[in-house]
């Protein structure tokens, strides 16, 4: 894992340049999308090891989304538990909509017996909830989404990512900090403010703005196992 600086060179990939990559280690190398996906939490789950190697029972609260950016959040989850850690893992989102590799660990991590907590978003107070499940945390991990986020975010994801943002505990963003453009680096309506953000394969091009240095914090570019073949 490296850290990134301006100064020096990295890869930097759009949303379908990253796409295009994971499709190709995917369907051409023939590398399972749950190896990617164990690969990338791993990765997350040493950095966050690390960080709180000073601390005597770490707590980690990791809220995650229904897509592969929520899978990511499971495997940080079941790496943490096996290292003794407390996790505390909030679903927030139908559940019927994991998919895929996200559900695979969403299973093993139940089957480890890990309780998953539920956040209805249609639910009022959503920063209460958000307060309640992130109690005397030491670090909450932003696992909502990844790089395909596009549009406006809706008021009760904003409210979701407020409510995150004023728990004070320090934040690692996984991949992405979750409303932040990955093209403009534009503020989708709300954006996680991280302290940290350990990203996959390539720094992604919104990063490179100075705007989304106030939502990145520092970024870390982590391998999934395969890398891409130019620096630039």
């Amino acid at each position: 894992m490296e850290r990134y600086s301006p100064d020096k060179k990295f890869v930097v990939m759009t949303r379908e340049e990253v796409r295009a990559f994971d499709s190709w280690a995917i369907n051409t190398l023939g590398i399972p999308g749950a190896v990617l996906m164990e690969n990338a939490g791993r990765s997350c789950s040493e950095f966050i090891k690390e960080k709180l190697a000073g601390v005597a029972r770490p707590k980690v609260c990791i809220f995650c989304g229904t897509g592969n950016n929520g899978g990511d959040g499971y495997v940080i989850a079941r790496h943490l538990l096996n290292s003794g850690f407390e996790v505390v893992v909030v679903l927030c989102g139908d559940r019927g909509k994991i998919k895929e590799a996200a559900k695979t660990n969403l299973d093993v991590l139940e089957g480890l017996g890990q309780p998953i907590e539920e956040l209805r978003l249609e639910k009022d107070n959503i920063g209460e909830h958000v307060e309640s499940f992130a109690c005397d945390c030491d670090m909450v991990v932003d696992g909502l989404f990844g790089t395909g986020l596009s549009g406006r975010l809706s008021d009760k994801y904003k409210e979701l990512i407020e409510g995150i943002n004023g728990l004070n505990y320090p934040i690692l963003a996984v991949d992405i900090p979750s409303g932040l453009d990955c093209d403009s680096g534009a503020v989708l309506g709300a954006a996680i403010r991280a302290r940290w953000t350990v990203t996959f394969v390539a720094v992604k091009k919104g990063f490179t703005t100075e705007a989304a240095t106030a939502y990145t914090g520092e970024i870390y570019v982590a391998s999934i196992g395969v890398e891409p073949k130019d620096r630039v």
